[in-house]
């Protein structure tokens, strides 16, 4: 599990291959990743966007931007975690992401930046 702070916001991700909707043979390896995302903070903040940037091990980069996260914009009171999964076919056995949320401090309207951190995905069949 990958984790980090910023601005107060611990962001952990647990990266897994999923070997039943993959086919190796057929370029497609899918990943799911679970994210817990922890408000450290003494302010209600809610999250408003993410920017996604995913790598395969061919060079080509891909980038992500969206509303929210699985439809939602959640709001975490101070102390409080919201958590999350969903997923990231590649079309090679690596790659990886990274990337970021916009967060928004309720009490002021100021919006902020939080990272995500940098994270492998690796098909088993690499780690012979």
């Amino acid at each position: 599990m990958e984790t980090m702070i910023t601005n107060g916001i611990r962001i952990s991700v647990d990266p897994q291959f999923e070997p039943l909707h993959s086919n190796p043979l057929h370029g497609k390896f899918l990943f799911s990743y679970h994210i817990i995302i922890e408000n450290l903070t003494n302010q209600t903040v809610q999250l408003m966007s993410r920017h996604w940037f995913i790598f395969d091990s061919i060079g080509i980069k891909r980038e992500v931007i969206g509303d929210g996260v699985i439809g939602q914009q959640p709001i975490l009171n101070p102390n409080q975690v919201h958590e999350y999964s969903s997923w990231c076919p590649l079309t090679t056995s690596m790659g990886k992401m990274n990337g970021y949320y916009t967060m928004r401090r309720l009490t002021d309207n100021s919006s902020f930046e939080v990272e995500i951190p940098s994270f492998d995905l690796v098909a088993p069949i690499q780690l012979n």
